[in-house]
């Protein structure tokens, strides 16, 4: 099978990063378990709001993420198996496409750089699985769609969805 991995918020915590960041700038203590719905942004007091929904265009920003629990060595074994791709919107932001493929390298150096897929627009995608965090990317992909569960979107169930890297794996090394 031919499967396309998502990378912000299915194998990189960037919603763990944004929580991060603004618990030290703000010297707060928001935590990921008290947030259930909406973007990172939407879960600080609204006079900060603005502030968060910068980070991602700082540098560094997409350097210092960590990768999601499981992701590693799950889709290392997925990719014994299968033909994986990292597909990502990696043109959104500046310093993204560099940042993004670095981290790659780091966290994932067993995706080859033939594997990767920096892109602006996921609708071009064509194979079997799109594992991705966002319901945009998923609408226009003609294969199996998988969401990954994040709380941004919760409430959200067209799709079929995994809430960690232990159920993909499940579903792809039976």
């Amino acid at each position: 099978m031919i499967i396309f991995v998502d990378m912000d918020e299915v194998i990189a915590d960037s919603y763990g990063h944004f929580i991060r960041l603004y618990n030290q700038e703000f010297n707060a203590s928001l935590q990921m378990k008290n947030i259930h719905f909406g973007e990172a942004w939407q879960n600080v007091p609204e006079e900060h709001q603005s502030r968060v929904k910068e980070y991602h265009w700082e540098p560094g920003f997409f350097s210092d993420l960590d990768p999601l629990p499981g992701s590693q060595e799950v889709l290392e074994e997925i990719a014994t198996i299968h033909d994986v791709y990292i597909a990502t919107a990696a043109t959104q932001f500046p310093n993204s496409l560099r940042e993004k493929s670095d981290w790659l390298d780091h966290y994932f150096p067993f995706i080859h750089w033939r594997n990767r897929i920096l892109c602006g627009d996921k609708s071009i995608l064509k194979g079997d699985v799109l594992i991705d965090d966002r319901s945009y990317n998923l609408e226009s992909f003609e294969g199996r769609s998988i969401m990954f569960a994040s709380p941004h979107n919760n409430g959200s169930n067209s799709y079929e969805k995994v809430s960690s890297w232990y159920q993909l794996k499940d579903l792809f090394l039976k």
